[in-house]
């Protein structure tokens, strides 16, 4: 019995859509439970990648509002219901383990994407010290370890670091998001993940010497797992342009609003 199975005998994996033990066993969801998430389908938004009606209307209604200074974005599911109690459960009925499967989902369908955006890191979107405290670790970062170690780029979690504490954005207008996200965010010490973040892929064979990013990379990658509004991405995506990366994108797992 290798390790893997040994472990899944001991502690087999819950599927992050129903709860239960997968079917089949050791698989990260249960084939029965994946339809009932709603994959992002085309068209879309050729900016925040949420789905629009029809391939004729370019952006979507928030980015022809306001547009956004990131470059585009990608999201892998839309928010629907089931979607939603997922994500729930991961953020507060602590369900850590289901992040596997949404960033193995990512690593797989973003790949070839992700090469031809040249990213130098991953950067996850932070959370309050305090609300990583109480939750024991940040989603976000979470993902972006995931999908950096099957991609072979490292992980700046520090590049960026959110210095408030905001009110719940859950109520709120775009434009108040916004105006609430405000000093939020800082950008924070660049080259201090590469001991940990690079190296591991060095040492696995997953990334060359020659791939060390640069202490002020030039293409990031947010990485997170919802888009709403794209209040909290803009935001983040405006310290790291203020602080001389040239090129931002983003990841999310799931996005509102979909058709």
């Amino acid at each position: 019995m290798n390790r893997d199975t040994f472990l899944n005998v001991l502690f087999p994996r819950r599927c992050p859509v129903c709860g239960e033990i997968t079917e089949p066993a050791g698989s990260l969801i249960c084939r029965a439970c994946y339809p009932r998430l709603s994959p992002v389908k085309s068209p879309v938004c050729k900016i925040c990648g949420r789905e629009v009606l029809s391939s004729a209307e370019e952006l979507c209604r928030d980015c022809a509002r306001r547009r956004p200074s990131f470059s585009y974005g990608m999201a892998l599911f839309n928010y629907n219901e089931t979607a939603k109690r997922s994500m729930a459960k991961i953020k507060y009925g602590n369900k850590r383990e289901y992040l596997d499967f949404y960033g193995a989902a990512m690593a797989a369908r973003f790949g070839k994407a992700v090469c031809r955006m040249r990213a130098d890191v991953l950067v996850p979107v932070p959370i309050h010290p305090s609300r990583r405290r109480a939750r024991g670790f940040n989603q976000a970062e979470v993902l972006a370890d995931e999908i950096g170690r099957r991609l072979g780029v490292p992980v700046y979690p520090n590049l960026l670091v959110r210095t408030k504490k905001t009110a719940p954005q859950k109520e709120l207008s775009a434009a108040e998001r916004l105006k609430n996200l405000s000093g939020a965010f800082a950008f924070g010490r660049p080259g201090e993940r590469w001991e940990r973040a690079g190296l591991h892929l060095l040492m696995e064979g997953h990334l060359s010497d020659r791939k060390k990013p640069p202490v002020v990379p030039e293409t990031v990658i947010l990485v997170d797992d919802i888009y709403t509004t794209g209040s909290t991405m803009e935001a983040c995506a405006r310290v790291l342009l203020e602080n001389g990366v040239k090129n931002v994108y983003f990841l999310a797992v799931c996005i509102t609003g979909g058709r």
